[in-house]
């Protein structure tokens, strides 16, 4: 069997419980979800039958009842069966079909388990919350850990740092132009032109396509909308801007932070900073090899920036929210709060700015339960990762 993560246990334990709900892996692609729900069919003591989606066209929902009903005869003749269903969210309507389906199951009590699977978590999301409340469960897929990569690539720190959290990509490294030729047209385009541009109206595809190259030039800084709009040479608004960001945020691209403040008004009008959700999407963007990457402190230190924050959006949760927060001169990189708890962290990277004066700006102004220094006199760079984001604000 394939390295497997600690959600597999995750998953087989709900799989196994009497009471019956559809489990939903989401999460960007080329995160593990096939893999993870390929392990369970192997593991179960089940018959298991699996089904993708993943086609040029959105799929009609009479081949989602079709995939259904091989199903429910399966599980009819054996007393049970699973059935895995991939990249759900390209068949139309598909969560009022699954709804149906699976009320149906439930009045004739029929033992068929379900576990879908969807690339891009805000268009599975959409579906979740419109249809099927009450008899889902979410298993979310992020892109895989510092320790992950450790123990089943023999990832060092630095290799984390520059190549990230692919898996399909890590037996490449040592290849750096066909590792990142695999970033570009095995993860960026596919989930840009495929779980972006195909599944959701973007009037601006070009647009939105330079909005990714300039989140990955300028990760982990911030930057105003009305500059994004001056770097990228075109007259549209700065709503399509935050639109076409939340949507690359969804797939699990690069997303803006919005700055920590009492006001929800002004959080939401407030210039991002720009993040991507893995280093990995930088580093084949911005086409530096790892080794002149590494003796760029400048370069390096953005790097580092960006994997804090990468991981605190990842390995947060509804609850636990991640922000930013600048006051004149005054910055604290990330701002972790999760209800009345707040947390600031600031990351000592190559680039860093001197004295760390902006914790102790951001402590005289909000009640904070936690002021955090990562790397350099805080708290390791590779302890830190170890832990997910709600650790650091509770």
């Amino acid at each position: 069997m394939p390295y497997a993560r600690p959600l597999l246990e995750v998953l087989l334990e709900r799989l196994r419980q009497p009471r019956r709900f559809v489990q939903v892996l989401a999460g960007p692609r080329q995160t593990g979800k096939t893999t993870l729900a390929r392990q369970a069919m192997e593991v179960l003591d089940l018959p298991a039958s699996y089904a993708t989606a993943d086609g040029p066209a959105p799929f009609d929902p009479s081949w989602l009842e079709a995939q259904w009903e091989l199903g429910r005869l399966r599980a009819a003749e054996h007393g049970g069966a699973l059935l895995v269903l991939d990249e759900i969210q390209k068949i139309r309507g598909w969560s009022e079909v699954v709804k149906r389906l699976w009320d149906e199951d439930t009045y004739e009590k029929a033992p068929l388990k379900v576990v879908v699977l969807g690339s891009a978590p805000l268009l599975v999301q959409r579906g979740l919350t419109e249809s099927l409340a009450g008899r889902f469960e979410v298993i979310r897929v992020p892109h895989w850990s510092f320790d992950e990569m450790r123990d089943a690539f023999g990832f060092s720190l630095e290799r984390y740092v520059f190549f990230g959290g692919y898996p399909g990509a890590a037996p490449l490294v040592d290849d750096e132009d066909r590792w990142r030729a695999y970033v570009l047209d095995s993860i960026i385009e596919p989930t840009i032109a495929r779980d972006v541009l195909l599944m959701t109206r973007v009037d601006k595809p070009a647009l939105l396509r330079r909005l990714f190259g300039l989140a990955c030039q300028y990760s982990a800084q911030i930057l105003s909308y009305q500059k994004m709009l001056g770097q990228l040479q075109d007259a549209g608004n700065t709503t399509t801007l935050a639109h076409y960001l939340d949507l690359l945020g969804g797939a699990g691209m690069v997303t803006g932070l919005q700055k920590f403040s009492g006001s929800e008004v002004r959080r939401r009008g407030s210039s991002p900073k720009l993040l991507a959700l893995d280093t990995a999407l930088v580093s084949a963007s911005t086409g530096s090899s790892f080794g002149e990457t590494r003796r760029d402190d400048r370069l390096w230190g953005r790097l580092i920036e960006t994997v804090v924050g990468a991981h605190l959006v990842n390995t947060g949760s509804p609850h636990v929210e991640a922000f930013y927060w600048r006051e004149r001169d005054r910055e604290v990189d990330f701002v972790l709060r999760e209800g009345p708890r707040v947390a600031a962290v600031e990351v000592k990277s190559g680039r860093s700015r001197g004295p760390h004066l902006g914790l102790e700006a951001f402590a005289q102004r909000f009640p904070t339960r936690r002021k955090l220094l990562v790397g350099s006199g805080g708290v390791p760079l590779e302890e830190f990762l170890a832990h997910p984001a709600a650790t650091w604000v509770r």
